[in-house]
């Protein structure tokens, strides 16, 4: 097996993939999805979906051969609520991972009942819109400590020698209050902070990340973290590597500026 990359992503905004206008809207980001797939050094043997959409008390692993949907959005088309994503889950990977997480003293559970978010079924519908790789989850956990999302990223780190695409799904700019015009200076800011950040040796990339709230306008841009935390995710699981910025938008909903990034 040949070692996977691993990638923090902006995932758009809802189901925007079912939405013509919304589609058009992010037509950077569908075609950075494309580009990744393109860009992996083989298929992957399944996806690793860390998403700003769900968390636990614990750093729970999705562990069903056939997990359902979870439609964690609001006010949008009906025909929306019916999507499927019929990718198998990946039960005996979910049960690596979990040990491996354990093995690294960190909380974690199986568990068998949770769905795809629209964190994680977006991107991997553009990515693979035949459904023809296993996917699963990872939650965050409550808090959302960047140690221990980092820390999490290193236990995982061993899967991305056993073909696992392991994936940060979230946004770089999350403030569901301000967009507009209002969202243009700070996601901008925030934003080219986080690109000097990403291009910085791996050793101080690490300490500015963790210091993420000494950014400017971090608290304007993440309220709450959820979205930014799977970045501590990926790069843990790929410390050492240099990190490539894969997509930038800038306008997004009338003012905001994001970016994704491939890390190894």
């Amino acid at each position: 097996m040949t070692r996977m990359p691993t990638y923090f992503i902006s995932h758009g905004g809802g189901p925007w993939p079912w939405m013509p206008d919304w589609r058009a809207m992010f037509h950077n980001l569908e075609a950075s999805f494309v580009q990744m797939v393109k860009d992996l050094p083989e298929p992957p043997k399944a996806i690793l979906m860390i998403s700003g959409h769900w968390e636990d008390d614990s750093f729970a692993v999705m562990s069903s051969a056939h997990p359902p949907m979870v439609y964690d959005y609001h006010g949008f088309p009906p025909e929306t609520f019916q999507i499927q994503y019929k990718a198998p889950g990946a039960p005996d990977l979910a049960q690596r991972a979990h040990d491996l997480i354990k093995a690294a003293g960190l909380p974690v559970r199986l568990d068998p009942k949770q769905g795809y978010d629209h964190g994680t079924f977006v991107p991997a519908y553009v990515m693979y819109p035949d459904a023809s790789v296993p996917l699963f989850q990872i939650s965050l956990r409550r808090g959302y400590s960047p140690a221990e999302h980092l820390a999490l990223g290193r236990a995982l780190a061993p899967l991305r020698d056993e073909g696992v695409l392991i994936l940060g799904s979230g946004l770089s700019y999350h403030n569901l209050r301000l967009f507009g015009p209002g969202a243009k200076v700070p996601s901008e800011a925030f934003d080219a902070w986080l690109a000097d950040t990403m291009a910085a040796d791996p050793q101080d990339r690490t300490d500015r990340l963790l210091n993420w709230e000494q950014a400017p306008y971090a608290r304007t841009c993440h309220k709450e973290e959820d979205h930014f935390v799977p970045l501590f995710a990926a790069l843990g699981a790929a410390e050492g590597e240099p990190a490539t910025m894969v997509y930038h938008d800038t306008g997004l909903f009338g003012g905001v500026t994001a970016s994704s990034y491939r890390i190894g």
